[in-house]
């Protein structure tokens, strides 16, 4: 194993599982978000508020091309699909696993979480939530070669079935 990418929507688990396979694997974890953080200088929210999506989605196809060469788990944030080119970079890297959960789940998720700011739900309803989720749906799908069904499971139990599928 040189390399796991987690692609999935916000509160899909891509931080928690990937810091818990870092550990199981021994290996180094990079939360895409706190990359570009370093890259940009400024918190993701902060650079939505001056920039703009558009400006943001610039800079994760920019940190995308030059983690390629990095070995470890790799969490990315959950619009990185949306780029076409972003879809091609993830699919020419190995082990890209799309952590795949219910809506329901996920805007519970998003709407509770207190300690992580998303630039993208915040504020909104669960039926704006649901409008940036599924037209991503099958950007993700397009781009992992493994999906992997994370309603109703444990993080642990989510590692253990990345595992088996990459092999490790």
């Amino acid at each position: 194993m040189n390399q796991i990418v987690l692609i999935g929507f916000m509160g899909a688990g891509k931080t928690t599982v990937g810091n818990l396979l870092a550990e199981k694997l021994n290996s180094q974890q990079y939360d895409f978000d706190q990359l570009i953080v370093e890259k940009i200088g400024m918190s993701i929210a902060d650079y939505f508020e001056q920039y703009g999506d558009v400006a943001f989605r610039e800079i994760e196809t920019t940190v995308l091309a030059e983690v390629d060469a990095l070995d470890g788990i790799l969490s990315t944030g959950g619009g990185i699909v949306l780029k076409a080119e972003n879809r091609e970079l993830l699919k020419k890297m190995a082990n890209v696993v799309y952590l795949k959960a219910d809506l329901t789940e996920l805007i519970q998720r998003v709407t509770q979480d207190e300690e992580n700011i998303r630039p993208l739900a915040d504020s909104k309803t669960p039926q704006e939530i649901e409008a940036i989720y599924r037209p991503r749906v099958p950007l993700y799908e397009e781009s992992a070669q493994i999906i992997i069904e994370t309603t109703g499971k444990t993080p642990q139990e989510i590692v253990t079935e990345i595992l088996k599928q990459v092999g490790e």
